[in-house]
């Protein structure tokens, strides 16, 4: 398929370009997670939040915060605790009194969310009441402090970091929440060979240089050739019934879902498929979007938008197991595309 006016071929390799730049300045701190790497742009090309998922001590903070760093972007880090509030992370409102008058007004304090790329580390370690102030700024950009609206900066993004809900002392993402982020990222361990290399770098003298590669409207730039580039009608029409098929109520729904899905992905769910797509094929140097590009996200998006039953809790059934069958079942389209 030829590229169409809408979306050119050099704007199309100055994507890949961009994304080539950061990896360079990435690698030269973390190693050997260039597929989570990658899907981590994927997700700020896309425009859309991200949650890394794993026990501690697998980097997902040293990453996220090396992102910050190649990316000229404002960066803030916020440790999720029990005791902290909503306030301490959208901000507050203050009185303050002017010296030459006297008077007493409200003046609005800015929050840590008040920037480009907010580090959420930890999410899971607060409560729900705490874990919901992110939900108005993650979705429209912007806080409601006091009746008073206050847009965020562009580009915004959460990334967030969460360890497994099995460990102590953590508290369970609503689906509500969950829905917010585009992608859900698993890091497991490392092979050996790529352990003995991350301790043989960090045990000795740091020289890591990364350097800022990308400003902030490049990237809002990337984002907009996202958006402007077509799909086909039957990758859309593909990415839809892979997502209704999740959905135990629907009637094409398979008899596995049925069984072992108590409420499936969301229509956020087959925006963020199609989203994705449209990322992998322009970082792949395609003007077109094909079926393989919608699997290749179709876990990240799908696997924290699929909630199983209790009897695929007691067989052991994940979520990415049903993503794997609904991969399976669903036909792609005859025109190959």
């Amino acid at each position: 398929m030829a590229a169409t006016p809408s979306i050119s071929e050099n704007a199309v390799a100055l994507l890949g370009e961009a994304k080539q730049r950061i990896m360079t300045e990435v690698r030269k701190v973390i190693i050997g997670q260039d597929a989570i790497v990658e899907d981590v742009l994927t997700a700020l090309f896309a425009g859309g939040n991200c949650l890394l998922v794993s026990v501690p001590g697998l980097a997902k903070t040293l990453l996220i915060s090396t992102l910050g760093r190649a990316i000229d972007l404002t960066f803030r880090r916020v440790q999720f605790t029990p005791d902290l509030m909503p306030s301490d992370i959208t901000g507050t409102e203050i009185l303050e009194e002017g010296r030459a008058t006297g008077v007493r007004r409200a003046k609005f304090r800015e929050g840590p969310i008040f920037t480009n790329i907010l580090l959420a580390d930890e999410i899971n370690r607060t409560p729900p009441k705490t874990q919901a102030a992110l939900l108005e700024a993650m979705q429209e950009h912007h806080v409601t402090v006091g009746g008073v609206t206050y847009p965020l900066r562009e580009p915004f993004f959460v990334l967030a970091t969460q360890n497994p809900i099995e460990q102590e002392g953590t508290y369970p993402l609503p689906a509500v929440q969950q829905d917010r982020f585009m992608f859900t990222l698993l890091i497991d361990y490392l092979s050996r060979d790529q352990e003995e290399e991350v301790i043989n770098v960090t045990t000795a003298r740091s020289t890591d240089d990364v350097r800022v590669c990308m400003q902030g409207d490049e990237l809002l730039r990337h984002q907009q050739i996202v958006r402007d580039m077509p799909v086909a009608e039957p990758i859309l029409r593909y990415a839809a019934v892979l997502v209704a098929h999740s959905r135990p109520k629907d009637a094409r729904a398979p008899d596995f879902v049925k069984d072992y899905v108590s409420c499936g992905a969301s229509l956020r769910g087959t925006h963020y498929l199609v989203l994705g797509a449209k990322v992998r094929a322009l970082l792949a140097g395609r003007p077109h979007v094909s079926v393989q590009d919608v699997r290749s996200v179709a876990h990240q998006v799908l696997r924290h938008r699929i909630l199983t039953n209790f009897h695929a809790e007691s067989e052991g059934v994940k979520p990415d197991r049903i993503v794997d069958r609904l991969l399976e079942k669903v036909p792609a389209p005859k025109s190959g595309l």
